[in-house]
């Protein structure tokens, strides 16, 4: 029983993470999110057969426009 005291003294005394500071987003992070707006915008402008002939769901399409939106920048 003393044990479980003395690690929960620890858990409760230890400091917290510091999840509390936001910093600005990377340029790695900016472009992923215009990327995905991008796709975004895309996959809703096609229409239903469109859809499918892409890909049917939402993470395939968006892998192979993200591959190619890389592929045009490279």
């Amino acid at each position: 029983m003393p044990i479980r005291l003395v690690l929960a003294a620890i858990l409760l005394c230890a400091p917290a993470p510091l999840l509390a500071q936001s910093s600005e987003p990377t340029a790695k992070s900016m472009a992923a999110r215009e990327r995905q707006k991008k796709c975004g915008a895309a996959w809703r402008a096609l229409s239903a057969g469109e859809k499918t002939a892409e890909g049917p769901k939402w993470p395939q399409y968006y892998s192979k426009c993200v591959k190619r939106m890389k592929e045009i920048k490279a």
